[in-house]
């Protein structure tokens, strides 16, 4: 089974923005329901890291022209979610551990300036503290459902949500850069971890950020975002689901 044909799985119901409580709602253009639908199928794993993806081939199974999706795969390249290579073609971008500790150095930074920013400002107190745990519960709500992809929305929400905390922009398009990246990553976690268990590490996070002491929350971001994405083998995890995808293809 190709990559494209993975997609049609989910290329009709790909949900759209999990959690609005910081996101205000825009148009949706082809353009970004073919993003939705290739992060959407990366995050659960129908399409994997180093796949191959055809822009003819994607555009007959999404049922759209090639023009949108010739425009998703330019801002999907520039966002190092795909890579476009000589001989190779169109890739999503292979999740090597080295590829992953670059993000996790990138993520530890961003965030853990964003956090302290945000506590110096004052701004670890309501209504922002119950605007985080909104999202929280938003992910409790899509673990209880199941819905890998939309888990992994809203764990993005939460770190995007507190990175605006810093009121940096600088930061926060930075950050923003990697966050589908990282809807991916957080994606293909849950099939190596509990969702209950990434729930719990949120919960964590809003309290010590809570407390607004910056060494515990430097702590918290390292290990929630370091020491724990270790202690899941994503590459383990890739292989396993390619295996599986070669024997479905294969009957």
């Amino acid at each position: 089974m190709s990559a494209t044909d993975r997609l049609q799985l989910i290329a009709a119901s790909t949900p759209e923005v999990s959690s609005t409580a910081f996101v205000k709602l825009q148009p949706r253009t082809l353009a970004h329901q073919v993003i939705d639908a290739l992060v959407a199928g990366a995050a659960e794993g129908l399409i994997l890291p180093g796949d191959r993806i055809i822009e003819t081939e994607l555009a007959l199974q999404l049922g759209v022209s090639r023009v949108p999706v010739r425009e998703a795969l330019r801002v999907l390249e520039s966002q190092g979610v795909v890579v476009n290579e000589p001989y190779k073609g169109i890739r999503l971008t292979p999740v090597t551990p080295e590829r992953i500790d670059w993000l996790i150095e990138v993520r530890v930074a961003l965030e853990t300036t964003a956090a302290n920013r945000a506590i110096a400002r004052g701004l670890n107190i309501e209504p922002h503290l119950g605007s985080l745990g909104a999202i929280v519960e938003d992910m409790q709500a899509k673990a209880a459902r199941n819905d890998v992809f939309g888990f992994a929305t809203a764990d993005t929400n939460f770190h995007r949500a507190l990175c605006a905390l810093a009121g940096n922009t600088v930061l926060t398009d930075m950050w923003e850069m990697l966050a589908r990246q990282m809807t991916i990553i957080f994606g293909l976690s849950t099939l190596g971890k509990p969702m209950s268990a990434i729930v719990e590490e949120h919960r964590r996070m809003l309290e010590v950020f809570c407390s607004g002491d910056p060494v515990d929350m430097a702590r918290e971001i390292n290990d929630h975002i370091d020491v724990q994405i270790h202690k899941v083998d994503i590459e383990k995890i890739v292989a396993q689901r390619r295996s599986q995808a070669d024997q479905a293809a294969s009957l």
